[in-house]
């Protein structure tokens, strides 16, 4: 089975047509369309972009779309993945849990202390007139 870029060259070339002609019908850059006839589709924009490239295309030189695709899916079927170790990825170590409950601990000290401070009274910020007892201000005595 041909590559999916070499299939469209070659339906390209039966039709008669140049690569200029395809961009202006397809309305996708010339580089573009190189890029596609070589299967360099890792250097075109998103993959997204590639499939409507791809059926552009073979709309421009008439060929099925479905066909174009599933060309193209099975050309990119490899996946590389890397598994994780189940034993790291399952449950965190015991020094991790002990660790974040030390920094619990010392985070709930630090905002008890800061509340503290912000909830203290302080008698020496109070004004004067705050500052004497009911009875001393004449003004203020209750009958």
């Amino acid at each position: 089975m041909t590559s999916v870029g070499r299939y469209l060259r070659e339906q390209r070339e039966a039709k008669g047509m140049s690569r200029e002609e395809v961009s202006r019908s397809t309305r996708v850059p010339v580089s573009s369309v190189e890029r596609i006839e070589n299967d360099q589709f890792d250097e075109l924009p998103g993959e997204v972009f590639v499939r409507g490239f791809l059926k552009s295309y073979a709309r421009a030189v008439g060929v099925p779309q479905e066909e174009v695709l599933a060309r193209y899916t099975a050309s990119r079927r490899v996946a590389w993945v890397t598994p994780l170790p189940l034993s790291t990825a399952s449950k965190p170590a015991r020094g991790q849990r002990f660790g974040v409950a030390i920094a619990f601990v010392l985070l709930l000290i630090l905002f008890t202390l800061a509340l503290s401070i912000v909830l203290k009274p302080r008698g020496d910020d109070m004004p004067q007139e705050l500052s004497y007892p009911v009875t001393a201000i004449p003004s203020l005595r209750v009958t």
